[in-house]
């Protein structure tokens, strides 16, 4: 059994995959207490489903591509049961981890989207780096970025750990702290092989919360 905040079809809203329709499967409970967090309704606030019901429910819905998200979605022990079984059901399936949990018993086959915290986070002492030696093809990595400080430091990251070109390196603005554009400009003028993204959910549905 799993505890579930949410099972939702919405639009992918970020990493490489923005833009296509995507069903969320959102986990409850979280280890990480990031200052600028959007869904601190999934600390605790779910309900407890089997894998089967979980996985029923996202086929109900149509599409392919199923992600599954939190809170943190490795802190319960059945997530990668879940995982496999929508491998074996035939669905591309996208893990959104915050970065401090290990990753390597996510089944094969699962694209991982792993969070670099940056210091405005609050959380940045809880990175675990040996997640990089685990990374693989499909997988990436995100650093929200709060501030010129976090940029600096992100870049910084990039740079001591060898990670440019080792797979797509998302830079994405805290929304309502940092201008897209002002992050825009500092990557362009260091000329940063990394992808500037937005929440595109927040776009298409600006002040909706749950089930974007």
């Amino acid at each position: 059994m799993l505890r579930v905040n949410e099972i939702f079809h919405s639009i992918q809203g970020e990493s490489t995959h923005a833009g296509r329709p995507c069903v969320f499967v959102r986990l409850t409970g979280c280890n990480l207490r990031c200052v600028w967090c959007d869904t601190e309704y999934a600390f605790h606030e779910g309900r407890s489903m089997s894998v089967e019901q979980i996985v029923e429910q996202v086929e109900r819905c149509g599409t392919r591509l199923v992600e599954v998200t939190g809170g943190e979605p490795l802190l319960q022990d059945e997530t990668p049961t879940l995982m496999q079984a929508l491998l074996d059901r035939g669905f591309e399936v996208l893990l959104e981890t915050g970065g401090s949990l290990p990753i390597e018993g996510v089944p094969s086959g699962v694209k991982r989207i792993v969070d670099v915290k940056c210091p405005g986070s609050g959380e940045a002492e809880r990175n675990r780096w040996e997640n990089l030696e685990h990374l693989r093809g499909g997988d990436e990595l995100k650093f929200v970025i709060a501030s010129r400080a976090d940029y600096d430091w992100a870049v910084e990251q990039i740079a001591r750990r060898g990670l440019a070109g080792r797979c797509p390196l998302l830079f994405s603005p805290v929304h309502g702290d940092l201008e897209p554009a002002e992050l825009a400009d500092w990557v362009t003028a260091d000329a940063l092989d990394v992808r500037v993204q937005i929440q595109l959910h927040k776009v298409l549905w600006p002040g909706v919360v749950r089930g974007v």
